[in-house]
């Protein structure tokens, strides 16, 4: 029989981990899925935006296909009725079930996450989440604040918890109920931290203290950075603390205290996301589930730390477009796990020293847009069939190519990563190449930049990587007809990986880029 299917997904999360070579971070839980797991270090979101993106990887169909840059519309009404990956496999047979963040709710999804077409039952939310935004952080002075940085005492939060916390209750509790039902599942479990604010038990912070924070290799503005393509990150503006620190718009910058607060609360909210993931994966193997079931870790996007002078997503930058995506799958990345086999015992960040490597990894660029294809091929389910050209009336198609091909690849000491690719740019077809885009109202940053509404669109930045380059052209865009003009090229950006790995040095406007331009508008 077909494997059940564990997604998770977390929000905001960037390849911050220790299987991804992070030495700073603690997250052994993580690593030791990872340990078990394909791992793929060049894995790409298609927008770095919450709603768009998790509707482009479920649905396996690009921003463009699903024509949501913002969060205000849903795709089966605006764009086309297109199945989603979860439909599919409730179509085939599967039980679905959704807890925590896993669309983006509200309108994008039809107030309803999706329900009935994508979820067998109504979808969970913790009840906690409704704080997310309030005043739960103490500040110095014994005033509770809506803080960016917020470390709290769990007991003092409304109803004693926090969401993930719930969430993880929830998906453990569904994992018991399913062990007994005998019916296959896909079960999709969407964490929020460390989406800001910043909240989680304060105790995290014990693994990181300040002296050992730095800040990000390159906080400064990229002077050939064009205009349009900076983030003003107006979201943390917006919180109590930074709000308190009167930072100029658009380029800031943060003091360099706050800046190192800021990536030490991020990492402490990664350690606590950490032990969410640790207790669902060890509930895995307490049902006896852990020989049957595929499970997938990934993020809807990254999030800036302070590179480039920027804090969260909203760009095309790696920072903020790079995402974890591990997949393990019983007797294919591992030796086959006899039934009722610990694979993943929890381990406590507190007491945990040293990491483990990952099985397999690959160096492969790839797009959250195969999740859909990939997936359906790894359960067993036939694979979606590519999508035309144009696909708006089509219901059942992926723009995403399955990438288990790759799986056997990464086992191989050394990996030909150029494809036999010799030219200047290690630039050939056969190299995987990932697609993201980001919209903006303007050439300048303003107030809406990071978040404008369809309406206001007025350029879109396309954006194509290999693990050679980061190419991005910035063009005429019209929200009316959804069209992209490639004659009217506001700005451009051309990082080399080998010796601008950070994406600081901009060659754009002195090299010859012909060739990733026909590539790009294709």
């Amino acid at each position: 029989d077909g494997m059940n299917v564990l997604f998770i997904v977390v929000d905001d999360l960037r390849p911050v981990l220790g299987c991804y070579g992070d030495r700073l971070v603690k997250s052994p839980n993580i690593d030791q899925l990872a340990s078990q797991s394909v791992v793929f270090s060049n894995a790409y979101a298609q927008q770095a935006v919450c709603a768009p993106s998790r509707v482009s990887f479920l649905t396996g169909r690009r921003p463009d296909t699903t024509r949501l840059y913002d969060f205000y519309s849903y795709w089966r009404v605006h764009a086309g009725n297109y199945s989603t990956m979860p439909q599919y496999f409730k179509q085939n047979g599967y039980v679905t079930l959704s807890v925590g963040k896993v669309f983006h709710p509200g309108i994008s999804s039809n107030y309803s996450d999706d329900y009935p077409h994508s979820w067998s039952i109504p979808p969970f939310h913790p009840s906690a989440e409704k704080y997310e935004n309030a005043k739960t952080c103490r500040g110095k002075d014994g005033k509770l604040y809506a803080n960016l940085v917020c470390p709290v005492d769990v007991s003092e939060m409304p109803s004693g918890t926090l969401p993930d916390i719930q969430s993880t209750q929830e998906a453990i509790r569904l994992l018991n109920v399913m062990k007994s039902s005998k019916q296959k599942f896909f079960l999709a479990v969407g964490y929020h931290k460390p989406h800001i604010p910043l909240r989680y038990p304060q105790e995290f912070l014990k693994l990181y203290p300040l002296e050992n924070i730095t800040l990000a290799p390159d906080p400064w503005v990229p002077e050939k950075l064009p205009s349009v393509a900076y983030n003003p990150w107006t979201d943390i503006r917006q919180r109590d603390d930074v709000k308190a620190l009167n930072v100029s718009f658009p380029y800031g910058p943060l003091p360099d205290d706050f800046q190192r607060q800021i990536r030490q609360s991020y990492y402490a909210a990664v350690s606590y996301l950490d032990t969410q993931v640790g207790l669902l994966l060890n509930a895995l193997d307490d049902v006896g589930l852990s020989s049957s079931t595929i499970v997938v870790f990934t993020a809807d996007h990254g999030w800036s730390l302070g590179e480039h002078g920027e804090w969260a997503k909203y760009s095309n930058f790696d920072v903020a477009t790079r995402v974890p995506l591990m997949f393990y799958v019983p007797g294919m990345t591992t030796s086959s796990v006899s039934r009722g086999e610990r694979v993943f015992p929890y381990i406590d960040p507190f007491s945990h020293v040293s990491s483990v490597a990952p099985q397999g990894q690959s160096k492969k660029a790839v797009e959250l847009v195969s999740l859909f294809s990939t997936l359906a091929e790894l359960a067993g389910l036939q694979i979606p069939p590519s999508c035309p050209e144009t696909s708006f009336h089509v219901a059942l198609c992926t723009e995403g190519t399955s990438i288990v091909r790759y799986f056997n690849a990464s086992k191989e000491k050394v990996e030909d990563e150029t494809d036999g690719c010799d030219d200047t740019y290690g630039y050939c077809n056969e190299e995987p190449v990932a697609f993201s885009q980001y919209p903006r109202p303007a050439d300048t940053p303003q107030w809406n930049s990071d978040k404008p509404k369809l309406k206001d669109i007025r350029i879109m930045g396309y954006s194509m990587c290999t693990i050679n380059y980061r190419y991005t052209v910035w063009v005429r865009f019209n929200p009316n007809n959804f069209s992209a003009d490639f004659e009217d090229v506001h700005a451009g950006e051309l990082y080399m990986v080998e010796t601008d790995p950070n994406q600081d040095y901009n060659i754009y406007n002195n090299s010859l880029h012909g060739v990733f331009f026909q590539k790009i508008r294709g």
